[in-house]
């Protein structure tokens, strides 16, 4: 989701949740401690020079039980930072503590944010030997007969 995105579903709301991926919801009494704008300069490893610029939320939760974060609250926080920050309409991660600070994608879903995982992947499989994947075929496309020994069908 982009933070343009973000904003324009935040004003639909009267309440903020964002729901982890094993189902919990971040208390209700968390804060937003960051609004930031991260970018990341690296070589891929098949020695490409890439950048990526994602806007960053970091959530926290204190013993502040009557903190209640509002939306307008936080629309507020945000045009802050991307005024100091010249933030585009970027991607969004978040930043929540888990066993350690645990970084998420975000979606919509209906009345509060889905908290999605993230996964790594390599960017340059056509230049570091990564083998790319068969085509899946039914059984019922193969030729019965094609399959013999040494054929690397089986």
């Amino acid at each position: 989701m982009t933070l343009l995105a973000f904003i324009n579903e935040l004003k639909k709301m009267e309440t903020i949740g964002f729901q982890l991926p094993n189902g919990t919801f971040v208390p209700p009494y968390f804060h937003v401690t960051e609004v930031g704008k991260v970018t990341r300069d690296f070589v891929d490893c098949g020695g490409t020079m890439r950048s990526n610029s994602v806007v960053n939320f970091q959530l926290w939760s204190a013993e502040d039980y009557d903190h209640r974060l509002h939306p307008e609250k936080l629309i507020s926080i945000i045009e802050m930072a991307q005024k100091a920050l010249a933030i585009g309409d970027l991607p969004i991660e978040v930043e929540f503590q888990g066993q350690t600070i645990e970084t998420y994608g975000i979606a919509t879903h209906g009345s509060h944010f889905l908290l999605t995982a993230k996964a790594t992947d390599c960017l340059a499989k056509d230049n570091c030997g990564i083998p790319t994947d068969k085509p899946k075929l039914s059984l019922s496309e193969m030729n019965k007969n094609a399959c013999t020994p040494g054929s690397g069908c089986c």
